[in-house]
């Protein structure tokens, strides 16, 4: 069963009806009562002549009251449903003036000074601030947060955001060249030293080796010998070979000027300067790294890697005692409580929000006016006249009332005068 005009009203817009509904009874209680007064007063004035002033003030009145009764009423719509040229102003100019009215938001608040200057009276970040560093307001904070995050994160495409991942990826870290950069930085490595501990490091671990695996040179040299050598000559040449191996690297360990650790500065030094200038060795680079990178398994570790990260982060976002969430109430805090504290931060934050708002607003503020005059168009005339009627209606009313009572007024006082100059 469809609702009717009154059961479609808010509350609030059925109490203005009915308010506006007692002065319409009160303004017509007064018209009614001005002529009620003049037939009285014309009726007894040949009998008592001072009724004529009577008569006068409620002819006025009623000439007044009616006037005011016209001109509100042509506001909203045609008095006595006559067609009168420039009556129901509202419904037939309702586009021209939700034009209007987006023209003067956008003029005169929609400006870059009086966002500015309304801003800079209104201590945002300080506000914002001991509202912040308060811990249950950072939790209503990081729990809001940590729902979109959670939102948006289930809502991502894990094959989009795999290939964002990798287009990202090999536009600024794999399609530039690898080898000048890798050779500057290696050059510089070994101008300073730098490589010497990692030198070490290597060498330690061959030692290392050397000792626990002696009996990987069995056979080493020995079976490469003719088959009529005696097989005590061959053990006695394996383990010469290893005991010769391990005589140099402890001597390499021993001895840091040793020889062959300047062989290997002049090899990196070398290396340096070819990944910097020789196009085969950066070409190598290039070619190595392609290999490496365009290898499915790869492509396969770095889709596992985004899975487990995005299941770890759905859990600790959702999971109020995670760590994560913890130290995210934490940092709210702490940021509430340099906010509310911290005068130089505070005119910061205040002059971004303001320029940010004042950016916005010169931006955006025809698109953002533009909405009143795109709602009012789209409104259907008597509806927008109805709604605009229950607003602003009551205190119209008033002006019926008081035309009534101005115009009893001016009746009597030209009566008064007239009769005054003309006796």
């Amino acid at each position: 069963m469809p609702r009717t005009p009154t059961e479609l009203l808010s509350p609030a817009d059925q109490e203005r009806r009915r308010s506006l509904r007692f002065m319409k009874g009160v303004a017509l209680g007064a018209l009614v009562f001005m002529a009620i007064l003049f037939i009285v007063a014309f009726a007894l004035e040949p009998r008592y002549p001072a009724m004529g002033y009577v008569r006068a003030a409620a002819e006025g009145g009623m000439v007044g009251a009616l006037a005011d009764w016209f001109a509100v009423t042509a506001l909203f719509r045609h008095p006595l449903g006559i067609p009168i040229p420039h009556t129901a102003i509202i419904p037939n100019r309702k586009d021209e003036i939700g034009k209007s009215l987006g023209e003067f938001i956008e003029t005169n608040f929609l400006a870059g000074d009086v966002v500015r200057d309304k801003l800079r009276s209104t201590p945002i970040a300080a506000t914002a601030g001991a509202w912040l560093r308060e811990s249950e307001h950072a939790e209503i904070v990081g729990r809001e947060a940590a729902t979109m995050a959670s939102g948006i994160l289930t809502a991502l495409s894990d094959d989009e955001v795999q290939d964002l991942i990798s287009d990202l990826a090999r536009e600024h870290f794999l399609d530039p060249e690898w080898g000048p950069t890798v050779g500057g930085w290696l050059g510089h490595v070994v101008d300073a030293g730098a490589h010497r501990g990692a030198v070490n490091l290597g060498i330690d671990s061959i030692a290392a080796w050397l000792a626990a695996n002696r009996s990987s040179f069995s056979g080493l040299v020995s079976r490469r010998l003719p088959s009529w050598v005696p097989s005590v000559a061959m053990r006695l040449v394996d383990d010469t070979v290893y005991h010769e191996a391990m005589k140099f690297v402890a001597a390499v360990q021993a001895d840091p000027d040793h020889p062959a650790r300047h062989a290997i500065d002049r090899y990196l030094e070398r290396l340096a300067e070819n990944l910097q200038h020789d196009p085969a060795t950066i070409a190598k680079l290039e070619d190595a790294k392609s290999a490496v990178f365009d290898s499915p398994r790869v492509r396969e570790l770095a889709a596992d890697a985004w899975n487990t990260a995005k299941a770890g982060l759905l859990t600790a976002l959702n999971d109020p005692e995670s760590p994560l969430r913890h130290r995210l109430g934490a940092a709210l805090v702490e940021i509430g409580d340099r906010l509310a504290t911290d005068t130089a931060l505070q005119e910061r934050v205040d002059g971004r929000v303001a320029d940010a708002a004042v950016f916005l607003v010169d931006r955006y503020r025809h698109d953002i006016a533009s909405i009143i005059t795109d709602t009012v168009e789209k409104w259907d005339a008597d509806e927008t006249t109805e709604k605009i009627e229950l607003l602003v209606g009551r205190d119209l009313q008033y002006i019926r009332l008081n035309g009534t009572f101005v115009g009893a007024l001016a009746g009597l006082l030209i009566y008064t005068i007239a009769h005054a100059l003309i006796r």
